[in-house]
C-alpha cells in the first residue's frame, strides 16, 4: 500500500480511501476541497494504480497496513477516515480493529454483509468487477461511466485498469463479496456518517440496517439517483458539504437523514 499526502501536516489528518478498480486520483476533487484545512492521506490500495505490482490480498491485510501507517506517521490517531465501496470496507475494518483511531468516519456504499448470488452478480457486473484488462476504449468508457468516473479522469482510469493483475481482481472480488462486519465494530467510537445511493438500496439494505443497529448514533444519508459509490465521484460538491457539516458538528444528531432509508422492515 502506497500513500499520497496533501496539505499541511500541521492540520488535522483525514484519510481518504478510494474504490475498487480506481486509485487516489479519483478523489482529487475531494482532496482539493479539503487540503487547505486538513492534512490529507490518500492511500493507493494494493493491486491498484501505482501500487499494481503488489497484489491485493484481502481487506484485513489492507486495514493493518493503514493502521501501521497511522501509528508510524500520525501518532496512532487521525481526525477522520472516509472510504467508498472497497475503501469503506477497509475503513470499517480499521475502525473495528482500533475503535478510537478516528474522531469521524464517512462510509459510502459499505457492503458489510455478504449479498445473495443474484444481487451480487448484478452489482459486480455493473461495477466492472468481472472485468479483464481493458483494451477496448468504448467498453472501458461504459465501465467508467458505471463506476461514476468523470470524463476528465477517463485517461487515468483506462491506463490503471489495464495494469490490475488477474490475482488482484480475483482477490478484490472475493473480498468484497464475503466481507462481514467484525465484532469489534460495536466498540467504534467515531462519529459515523453512512451514505448509500437510491440505485443500490436493494444490495445495501441489510448492510445499512446492520450498521445502524451496531452504531445507533450514526447518521444515514441516502443520495437520490446515485449508484454504488457514485455520490463521492459524481457529486463531490455535495459530498464535501456533507462531510464538512459532520466534522464541524453542524450535521443534525438524528440517526437518519431527511432523505430517510426506504426498504424492507
Amino acid at each position: 500500500m502506497k500513500f499520497r499526502e496533501f496539505g499541511n501536516k500541521a492540520h488535522p489528518t483525514m484519510v481518504l480511501l478510494h474504490s475498487e478498480a480506481l486509485s487516489w486520483w479519483s478523489l482529487e476533487p475531494i482532496i482539493g476541497g479539503l487540503k487547505t484545512d486538513y492534512s490529507i492521506v490518500a492511500p493507493v490500495i494494493d493491486g491498484h494504480g501505482e501500487d499494481c505490482s503488489e497484489p491485493f490480498a484481502d481487506i484485513r491485510d489492507s486495514a493493518r497496513k493503514l493502521i501501521a501507517y497511522i501509528d508510524a506517521n500520525c501518532g496512532g490517531k487521525v481526525f477522520a477516515i472516509s472510504g467508498l465501496c472497497l475503501g469503506a470496507q477497509i475503513a470499517v475494518e480499521v475502525l473495528s480493529e482500533r475503535p478510537r483511531i478516528a474522531r469521524y468516519a464517512v462510509l459510502e456504499s459499505a457492503l458489510v454483509y455478504p449479498a445473495g448470488k443474484a444481487a451480487w452478480f448484478l452489482f459486480a457486473a455493473g461495477c466492472g468487477l468481472f472485468f479483464r484488462p481493458v483494451r477496448n476504449r468504448r467498453l472501458a468508457k461504459r465501465r467508467a461511466k458505471r463506476l461514476g468516473v468523470p470524463e476528465a479522469m477517463f485517461g487515468r482510469y483506462y491506463e490503471d485498469c489495464s495494469k490490475i493483475s488477474k490475482e488482484s481482481r480475483i482477490h478484490v472480488r472475493k473480498s468484497i463479496r464475503s466481507y462481514t462486519v467484525p465484532d469489534g465494530a460495536k466498540r467504534i467510537q467515531a462519529e459515523v456518517l453512512i451514505i448509500a445511493g437510491t440505485k443500490e438500496l436493494r444490495l445495501l439494505d441489510r448492510s445499512v440496517r446492520g450498521l445502524m443497529r451496531i452504531l445507533p448514533h450514526a447518521r444515514v444519508c441516502v443520495a437520490p439517483g446515485t449508484r454504488h459509490g457514485g455520490f463521492t465521484l459524481t457529486r463531490p460538491g455535495e459530498y464535501l458539504a456533507l462531510t464538512k457539516d459532520l466534522m464541524e458538528e453542524r450535521l443534525p444528531h438524528s440517526p437518519v437523514s431527511s432523505h430517510g432509508f426506504p426498504g424492507r422492515r
